[in-house]
């Protein structure tokens, strides 16, 4: 039987083929744009070439299909989103433009943010003239003080429907306290326009503040029949070959969900792809017995960053995603445009590189597609890094004067330096960069970057990883036998997921002396059976189910999430909890900045459920001799060294226990492992190779 997980970034489109003993075979294609589905199925006919049989023959084989996307990210961010209308509170139709008065920088580079003049307001995802407001009032307790007025509210659903919205969203002021009035709303709109996608705040994320509520809810409004007509493409084109099987897509929040129910979860695939490679790294970490990993995925477009603590990703419960915020629990995954087709250029005399990207269309100048600009992928094969020869196992021929050509003329020409220099400098710029990257998400979470591993994947990590870990002091990196497709590895060996969260809003006064003197425990512990009750609903009595509470110091924006012990909470627990909160909120800010005093807020309850799917374990390499022998040597450029004699090996020529020496160059057709001066590299029983910095 075989199972396969696939990931399509912006240059290429990734497949991982698992097979029952656990052997793991990796498959790229070029990413389609146009309809990236045909990218999926370009990557599934290499598999079955590779084997030697046809299409329809492995997908007979075939038990399992996962699948990683950046749909959601890209209709999202190009603004090409479903036309969406919006049923609010009357007087609250604002409440999306305003944004909590962030409407002007949220999401801004920070030099823009710096000079007023280049503030702007975001797109709407929702329009002025698609937002209603609709007579109805509930308080803050859920009691209903007015009554919804259903004629208003028919009169403003025939408004939009006029206005030819194929998706409302509703988010009423209290309705995650008293959803009666939401409930109603749907089915008002169902009565009006059967067939019309709906999101409603209460079901989909029931918590406190207005405003982010709202902007989650408008964005899965936006995206969800968007998504809906992709994974369905993808779905019929799958099942067109035979499949019958499951299909599941990868989610934000930890673990993937079938593919029936992604548009109704749409603004959770938003860092679907990224989310992938991180659950990837756990599960290698499990394997090879680290707790605390940076990951590092550098792939053609964007370097993207992870944090596993304690064996668990690093969760955000808001973040920012095209300027507007989603209120879902997702993987905290930081990025930065610097991937491979990142383009260099010069600028008022300063060399920059990305964000914009060359992509896969046209693509780096050595791809000989039509790129004119260099990208940190020409640098690399002007430094003798990449063997323009062997790149995609010598699949595609990279052109070597191209590549000096562009850098040349963008870049060496302008600074007043030779080609080689220019090139290094273009290395540099991006390696300092994604150093930089390392350093603020560990710090700023509250830990030292220095007491991580770091592993490195993506079609660009292993090349550049042996620089930035240096740069940013990591001494440990891992490059996984996965790596070139690490992501779409973490879509097939993923766990069913779901998060379920619920309001709880009470709070310990200032100057209070106990906690639990002022929280309700029966409300607390009744919320909790309720959430767990979902999970248990969604995936099964076997679900293993992790509490957390979200908690903050009275009057403060940002929370804190403190993980509960399974069963009952207790009034000493709730007492233990804030000083669990305080020690949590000292290690990321600082010692002594915990402000007691000031009274501590429960506000949200959570609960974060996993059901594992079937899956081949992964098997160590077998006793077959390796040479562990060079196969080539060559001048290779490294920073603070120049051109440097390099050995160079193919990963079939390299087996388990053998220390190599860098410099180095391990070449698979997929990446490229570098390994530095004073360097070395090992391969381990699975057949990750492991970089020792110092």
């Amino acid at each position: 039987m075989a199972y396969i997980g696939t990931d399509i970034g912006g240059t290429f489109t990734d497949l991982v083929l698992l097979s029952d003993d656990g052997q793991a075979e990796i498959f790229k294609a070029l990413t389609t744009p146009d309809d990236r589905t045909r990218g999926v199925i370009d990557a599934l006919e290499l598999a079955a070439k590779a084997k030697g049989i046809s299409s329809q023959a492995l997908i007979e084989q075939l038990r399992y299909f996962s699948h990683g996307t950046t749909a959601a990210t890209n209709a999202f961010i190009e603004r090409k989103g479903a036309r969406t209308g919006l049923l609010t509170t009357r007087g609250f139709e604002d409440t999306l433009r305003i944004q909590r008065a962030m409407a002007g920088w949220i999401g801004l580079p920070i030099h823009e943010i710096s000079h007023f003049s280049k503030r702007r307001v975001p797109t709407q995802i929702v329009p002025p003239e698609l937002i209603r407001g609709v007579i109805e009032r509930v308080d803050y307790k859920g009691k209903v003080i007015v009554r919804l007025d259903e004629e208003d509210a028919r009169a403003a659903i025939r408004a939009l429907l006029k206005e030819g919205v194929e998706a409302i969203a509703i988010s009423l002021l209290w309705s995650f306290r008293n959803p009666a009035h939401e409930q109603r709303l749907i089915e008002l709109i169902k009565e009006e326009a059967p067939g019309l996608f709906v999101t409603a705040s209460s079901l989909l994320v029931p918590i406190i503040g207005e405003y982010e509520r709202t902007s989650t809810t408008a964005i899965n409004a936006y995206l969800g029949p968007v998504i809906h007509r992709y994974v369905n493409g993808l779905e019929n084109a799958i099942r067109g070959l035979g499949f019958e099987g499951p299909i599941s897509i990868m989610e934000s929040g930890g673990g993937v969900l079938p593919a029936s129910e992604a548009a109704f979860q749409a603004a959770n695939l938003l860092t679907s792809g990224p989310a992938g490679g991180v659950l990837a790294s756990q599960k290698l970490g499990e394997l090879l017995g680290y707790q605390n990993i940076l990951t590092a995925d550098m792939g053609g477009t964007s370097f993207d960053v992870g944090l596993i603590v304690n064996g668990q990703p690093l969760l955000e419960t808001v973040r920012e995603e095209g300027r507007f915020h989603v209120a879902l629990p997702s993987i905290k995954v930081t990025a930065i445009g610097a991937g491979g087709g990142s383009i260099a250029r010069v600028q008022d005399g300063h060399l920059t590189v990305g964000p914009e990207s060359a992509g896969s269309t046209p693509g780096p100048a050595c791809y000989g597609r039509g790129g004119k600009e260099p990208t940190i992928t020409d640098a690399d094969v002007v430094l003798g890094i990449i063997d323009p020869k062997y790149f995609l196992g010598g699949a595609m021929a990279l052109d070597v004067e191209a590549a000096k050509n562009a850098v040349k003329k963008y870049v060496a020409e302008p600074l007043g330096v030779d080609v080689a220099q220019a090139a290094a400098g273009i290395r540099e710029v991006a390696n300092n960069q994604m150093a930089d990257l390392l350093r603020r998400v560990t710090l700023r979470a509250g830990y030292d970057p220095r007491d991580f591993v770091l592993m490195a994947y993506g079609g660009a990590g292993a090349t550049h990883a042996h620089q930035y870990a240096e740069v940013a002091g990591i001494s440990r990196v891992v490059v996984p036998v996965t790596g070139p497709a690490h992501s779409a590895y973490g879509t097939v060996t993923g766990d069913r997921h779901r998060s379920f969260s619920l309001a709880f809003g009470q709070h310990a006064p200032a100057r209070f002396k106990k906690a639990s003197e002022h929280i309700d425990l029966s409300a607390l512990n009744s919320g909790l059976q309720s959430l767990e009750d979902r999970a248990r609903l969604a995936l099964g009595s076997s679900a293993h189910i992790r509490r957390f509470i979200g908690m903050r110091f009275r009057q403060q924006v940002h929370e804190i999430a403190v993980e509960l012990a399974a069963g009952a909470v207790t009034l000493a627990q709730i007492d233990k909890l804030v000083d669990q909160f305080e020690a949590q909120y000292e290690k990321i800010y600082g010692e002594n900045t915990a402000l007691r005093i000031s009274g501590v807020e429960f506000n949200v309850l959570r609960v974060e459920a996993t059901s594992p799917v079937t899956r081949p374990e992964p098997r160590k390499m077998g006793t077959k001799d390796r040479s562990n022998r060079p196969i080539d040597r060559r001048e290779v450029f490294f920073y603070g060294h120049g051109f440097v004699t390099t050995d160079i090996y193919r990963i079939e020529d390299v087996g388990p226990g053998v220390k190599l020496q860098g410099p180095c160059i391990i070449e698979r057709p997929d990446t490229t492992i570098v390994t530095g001066p004073n360097q070395s590299a090992e391969m381990e029983a699975y057949g990750n190779i492991v970089i020792q910095i110092a």
